[in-house]
């Protein structure tokens, strides 16, 4: 019947991390479109580090716009690195509009110990209380404002502390994954996005900012202060 017709289901962008290409996220995409959703990789490059986050989030939005046209809305999981790139395309370049849904898998979200000595423009970006992570953090509400989950791992050993993959907003699933780079390929990593993707409603029905409390439970509905 026409009038129980169902808009289209939201596709999932997935953006990789540094030194990552698209295919790096293929595992995960492929556990996704088994779930029935449509996921596309989005990898801006150079993923060195060589140039700022904010250059490769907005090659990263351009070729989202490309695709699914400049006021789509989409559900976004971001890869280390990726969610950083991902959280930029939310606060400053009108994701707020758009993404319904955000997952980061080991984001460095508080900054890495290791970067202090970085000389690469994205890395340097990455270091504990640089002004990039302190200005991106000021804008918790945003994360808050929409279902977020932050999947994380406390044998991290490039994301160190590896609680700076947590912020004090949505959820957050902690697995026990050896590597970094594993988390991806890990299927309790691939389970926990895909379940926390669709329990949600999957379809967009004009209304980007849902309540948590209708969505997903969260231990930490409201925005705390960052302990550093």
């Amino acid at each position: 019947m026409s009038g129980s017709a169902q808009p289209p289901a939201l596709p999932v962008v997935l953006i990789p991390g540094w030194l990552d290409q698209a295919k790096r996220l293929e595992a995960l995409a492929t556990h996704l479109r088994a779930a029935g959703r449509q996921v596309v990789i989005i990898s801006p490059q150079p993923s060195d580090g060589s140039v700022p986050l904010e250059t490769l989030a907005v090659q990263a939005l351009v070729e989202i716009d490309a695709r699914f046209g400049p006021k789509a809305a989409f559900d976004q999981v971001g890869f280390s690195m990726g969610g950083l790139i991902g959280r930029v395309i939310l606060h400053w370049l009108g994701g707020r509009d758009r993404i319904r849904r955000f997952v980061t898998i080991s984001t460095p979200h508080r900054g890495v110990v290791s970067a202090g000595w970085a000389w690469q423009p994205a890395l340097r970006q990455m270091q504990v209380r640089s002004p990039f992570l302190q200005s991106l953090n000021s804008h918790l509400d945003d994360l808050a404002s929409r279902p977020f989950l932050s999947v994380w791992t406390p044998l991290d050993l490039t994301v160190l502390p590896a609680t700076s993959a947590v912020l004090p907003v949505g959820d957050a699933q902690r697995i026990l994954s050896p590597v970094h780079g594993w988390m991806v390929y890990d299927p309790r990593v691939q389970r926990a996005v895909a379940q926390f993707l669709g329990r949600a409603p999957t379809r967009y029905d004009g209304q980007l900012s849902v309540p948590l409390s209708q969505t997903a439970k969260s231990s930490t509905p409201s925005v705390r202060p960052l302990s550093w």
